[in-house]
């Protein structure tokens, strides 16, 4: 298992056999609609589109999870796995191969299986996903926001889990992203070796309204003593961009 963070919820993985591009933005500025005096964001790095890729997965509509310019670099033969905002803009940018996931839902892909679960509702009707990957002996959960499906207690264990471990918060409205508590609590349901961290700005320049009203809950170091207490050897990981992770089985005592 490698995990190579690309900054924002870009995400490339090597599981097992197969090479996974996870909720792409890798050209041009992120923006939601027309309004970049509210929120626009700009790569400091270049990132250039990985190479033998075989899946692309999208976890939202949204842009910074399904953003289109990205999306039109990308080739069309490569099969799409979405939720069902995300799966149609993938239909209407021509992807020839494209399988929109309801929550609990299940798709695979050689060695791999892929299964939806409840992510975050945006708006009364919107229903995005979190998935878990399985192959072999291995097991990943993916959730960029830290809405957490409460059928993950009854799920079993997974060796990773990628989801924001520190809440992010703005005035008036609370959290956008879920870590802290929410963290810890998942942690309890899903007993993982790793947790990393997703959604971070990394090296990005961000723009806007919204960027200087948000705030940071907590610390890591504060979070991982908090899961020390409640008795979790689970290990807490800020990624460093574009830097492989090379997660490795766990040695098993006699």
């Amino acid at each position: 298992m490698q995990l190579t963070w690309l900054e924002s919820n870009t995400w490339l993985w090597q599981l097992g056999h197969t090479r996974v591009l996870v909720d792409p933005w890798l050209v041009g500025r992120l923006t939601f609609g027309s309004a970049p005096w509210l929120f626009a964001a700009e790569r400091t790095l270049p990132c250039e589109m990985p190479a033998g890729v075989e899946l692309i997965v999208l976890s939202q509509g949204l842009p910074d999870h399904c953003h289109v310019p990205t999306l039109r670099q990308c080739d069309r033969r490569i099969p799409v796995i979405g939720s069902a905002s995300a799966a149609k803009i993938a239909q209407g940018l021509g992807f020839e191969t494209v399988i929109a996931l309801a929550p609990h839902d299940t798709y695979c892909w050689r060695d791999l299986t892929i299964q939806a679960t409840k992510g975050a509702t945006i708006g009364p009707l919107q229903q995005e996903n979190g998935y878990l990957f399985y192959w072999g002996d291995r097991a990943l959960y993916y959730e960029p926001h830290g809405c957490h499906d409460p059928w993950l207690k009854s799920y079993g264990t997974v060796d990773v889990v990628i989801t924001p471990l520190l809440s992010v918060r703005l005035p008036l409205v609370g959290a956008i992203l879920n870590g802290g508590e929410t963290a810890l609590e998942l942690a309890q349901w899903l007993r993982p070796q790793q947790m990393i961290s997703t959604a971070a700005n990394g090296s990005l320049t961000l723009r806007g309204i919204l960027p200087s009203l948000l705030s940071v809950a907590g610390s890591l170091q504060d979070l991982q003593q908090q899961f020390e207490r409640a008795g979790l050897r689970t290990q807490l990981i800020e990624p460093v961009a574009y830097s492989p992770l090379e997660i490795t089985s766990p040695v098993v005592e006699a």
